[in-house]
C-alpha cells in the first residue's frame, strides 16, 4: 500500500473534505458522550441549543468567535506561505499587554490624550507587538533554517511569563484584589456593542472586514500570488525570481499583527484589562480553525463560528445532561486530526500492491 498524488483536486472534494471531517468528529465524540453515561442525541441537541439555540447563545458564540477569526486568519496566512506560526497565543497576549500599556495611560500616569488619538495608537501598538514577536522566528528560518515551529511554540511560554511578571509588577492594578490583573483601559476606548444587552462588539465587524480583505489580497494581488507560490514551492519561487525571504517577512508581520490585534480587540471589546486567563487557548484554536477552513480566509469565519459554538454550547450540554465541558475541547482536537486526514486524501489516493 502506498500513497499516490492525484493529478488534480476537484472542487467537489474540497467541499466534501471539511463536511466529512465534521461528521467523523461527531461520530467519534459520540462514543465519549456515551461513555460518560449520557444519551448521545440529547447531548448533541443540548450542545446545539447552547451554542445557537437562543439570542443569548448566538451572541455569546459571536463574541467568542471574534478573537478566533483573527487568530484563525493569523494561522491561515502564515501556513499559506509554509511559515508554521504556532505562537499566536503568545502574540495575542503580547498585543493585549501592549494595548493596555497605551490605553491605560490615564489616572495617575500624568499623561492625558484624547480617545481618538489613543485608540489607533493602542491598536497599532498591539499589532506591532504581535508582528515583532513573529519577525524573529521568520528571520531565523529564512536566514539560518531554524525550525519556526520550535521557536514560535517556545515564545508562547516566554510571553506568558513576561505577562505574569508585568501583572505582578509595573502593570498591576493596585485596586484589584486576589487574582492579578492589569490596569484597565479608558472607558472611552471600549468598543461599541453591536446588539443591546449582549457582549457582541464592533470588533466582530473588524474581524469580518479583515477576513474579506485577506481573501482579496491572496486572490487578486501580486503579494498574494507570491505568498501562494512560496507556500507551494519556495525553491521554484526563488528560481522564478520571487523575493522569498522578503515574502516570508511580510507574511510574518501580517500574521503576527493579526494575532496581536486579537489581543487588543479582546481587551477593548470584552475584558477591559489583561489577566493570565484572558485567552482560553484562542491562539491554538486558531490553528484548528485555519485547517478546518483549508486556509481560506472566508472559510475561517465559518470555522470560527463552528468552534465557538462548540465551546459555548458545551456549557449548556454540561448543565442539561451532565457531560463534562472538556468534551468540547476533544471535539475541536478530533476535528483538527480529521481535517488533516481529509485534506491528505483530497491530494493523494491509496494504491494497493
Amino acid at each position: 500500500m502506498r500513497l499516490e498524488r492525484r493529478e488534480g483536486v476537484s472542487r467537489r472534494a474540497l467541499v466534501l473534505a471539511p463536511l466529512a471531517a465534521v461528521g467523523f468528529t461527531l461520530a467519534v465524540s459520540s462514543l465519549l458522550v456515551a461513555w460518560a453515561g449520557a444519551p448521545v442525541g440529547a447531548a448533541y441537541l443540548a450542545l446545539l441549543e447552547g451554542g445557537f439555540g437562543s439570542r443569548f447563545a448566538i451572541t455569546e458564540t459571536l463574541t467568542r468567535a471574534t478573537p478566533l477569526i483573527l487568530t484563525g486568519l493569523a494561522a491561515a496566512v502564515a501556513f499559506r506561505a509554509r511559515l508554521y506560526n504556532i505562537g499566536a497565543e503568545g502574540q495575542l497576549y503580547a498585543g493585549a499587554l501592549a494595548a493596555v500599556a497605551v490605553g491605560g495611560l490615564h489616572g495617575g500616569s500624568g499623561f492625558d490624550a484624547p480617545a481618538w488619538l489613543l485608540f489607533p495608537a493602542m491598536m497599532a501598538a498591539a499589532m506591532a507587538a504581535g508582528a515583532l514577536l513573529l519577525l524573529g522566528p521568520a528571520l531565523l528560518k529564512s536566514r539560518l533554517g531554524v525550525d519556526e515551529v520550535v521557536t514560535t511554540l517556545l515564545l508562547n511560554f516566554v510571553v506568558l511569563l513576561a505577562v505574569s511578571a508585568a501583572l505582578d509588577g509595573p502593570m498591576k492594578d493596585p485596586t484589584a484584589l486576589g487574582w492579578p490583573q492589569s490596569v484597565a483601559i479608558q472607558d472611552a476606548l471600549q468598543l461599541d456593542k453591536l446588539i443591546e444587552r449582549s457582549r457582541v462588539h464592533s470588533g466582530l465587524v473588524a474581524a469580518l472586514g479583515l477576513a474579506a480583505a485577506l481573501a482579496l489580497l491572496l486572490r487578486f494581488t501580486t503579494l498574494g500570488f507570491e505568498i501562494r507560490a512560496v507556500g507551494a514551492n519556495a525553491r521554484a519561487a526563488a528560481f522564478a525570481g520571487m523575493p522569498v525571504a522578503r515574502t516570508m517577512v511580510v507574511v510574518a508581520l501580517v500574521s503576527g499583527a493579526l494575532a496581536g490585534l486579537a489581543g487588543a480587540i479582546e481587551v477593548a471589546g470584552r475584558a477591559g484589562y489583561v489577566t493570565l486567563d484572558m485567552s482560553p487557548g484562542y491562539g491554538m484554536s486558531g490553528i484548528v480553525i485555519a485547517m478546518l477552513a483549508m486556509l481560506n480566509p472566508l472559510g475561517v469565519v465559518a470555522a470560527a463560528v463552528f468552534v465557538a459554538g462548540m465551546l459555548v454550547g458545551a456549557d449548556g450540554m454540561s448543565r442539561v445532561v451532565g457531560v463534562p465541558t472538556y468534551i468540547a475541547d476533544v471535539i475541536v482536537a478530533v476535528a483538527l486530526i480529521a481535517m488533516l486526514v481529509a485534506t491528505l486524501f483530497t491530494q493523494y489516493r491509496l494504491r494497493w500492491r
